[in-house]
């Protein structure tokens, strides 16, 4: 809540030192000065008291940084990194290729399991295939 409201006051004060810096009228340093075009001006403008306008403007410029200073102690959370709150990413890395060996096949039949075709029953005579021609 705190932070919130500091908030809103930097933001004013900043808008605040905006207006009252463009307010303000030029020293008479400018271009014209500088080539002989200020007249009857000294070379920096006459010196002029301090206005209201130069005492807003320190005030407000002196708010403006203990502002910046306020916030960025008061908004730091947590690990004093920025990456601090983050967990590393996880890698998928791919699993490794199989080690070249023998190709594997499906077992052959051994003996035992190989069966002889049943035997003709007696006295019957066995089929031919027919020929081709």
């Amino acid at each position: 809540m705190l932070y919130y409201l500091l908030a809103v006051l930097y933001v004013v004060s900043c808008l605040l030192l905006l207006l009252v810096v463009l307010l303000q009228q030029g020293k008479g340093g400018d271009m014209a000065n500088a080539f002989g075009g200020g007249g009857s001006q000294a070379a920096f403008g006459a010196r002029a008291g301090a206005t209201v306008l130069t005492k807003a403007t320190s005030i407000l410029g002196v708010l403006f940084m203990i502002g910046a200073i306020a916030l960025g102690v008061i908004g730091k959370r947590g690990e004093a990194s920025l990456l601090g709150g983050y967990k590393a990413p996880v890698t998928n890395t791919p699993a490794p290729a199989p080690l070249p060996g023998p190709k594997t096949t499906a077992p052959a039949a051994t003996p035992q399991q190989q069966q002889s075709p049943a035997p003709a029953p007696a006295g019957s005579t066995p089929e031919k295939a027919p020929e081709k021609k």
